[in-house]
C-alpha cells in the first residue's frame, strides 16, 4: 500500500482479532465482488450476478487457523482477500 500512496481509514490486527465466518458474512453483504488471491491464483466472485457456493467462497477466504486471510481490503463494494502483486498492480494503478 505504501508504494502506491494508499491510506487505510481503518486498520486491524489479524493476531489479535480474528474474523472467522460471522464477521466474514457480514463483509460479504455489503460487498458485491470478491477479488481472493492464494499465492498465483486469483479467484474473482461476482456475488449479486453470480453467487458462488458457500464452501467454494470461504474456502477462498479462510486461511489455515479459520480466520480471514490477511491482507483484506475493502474497496467500496470490492473485497480484495489475500495479496497478488499482478491482482494489486491492475487494482491500483
Amino acid at each position: 500500500m505504501a508504494k502506491r500512496n494508499l491510506t487505510a481509514r481503518e486498520v486491524v490486527d489479524a493476531r489479535t482479532m480474528k474474523m472467522g465466518k460471522p464477521q466474514i458474512a457480514a463483509l460479504l453483504r455489503m460487498s458485491s465482488k470478491v477479488v481472493a488471491s492464494k499465492g498465483k491464483t486469483v479467484t474473482n466472485f461476482n456475488l449479486k450476478k453470480d453467487p458462488p457456493v458457500e464452501k467454494v467462497l470461504y474456502e477462498s477466504l479462510l486461511g489455515p487457523t479459520g480466520n480471514l486471510r490477511a491482507p483484506t481490503l475493502r474497496m467500496g463494494k470490492t473485497l480484495i482477500v489475500g495479496f497478488n502483486e499482478d491482482t494489486w498492480k491492475k487494482l491500483f494503478r
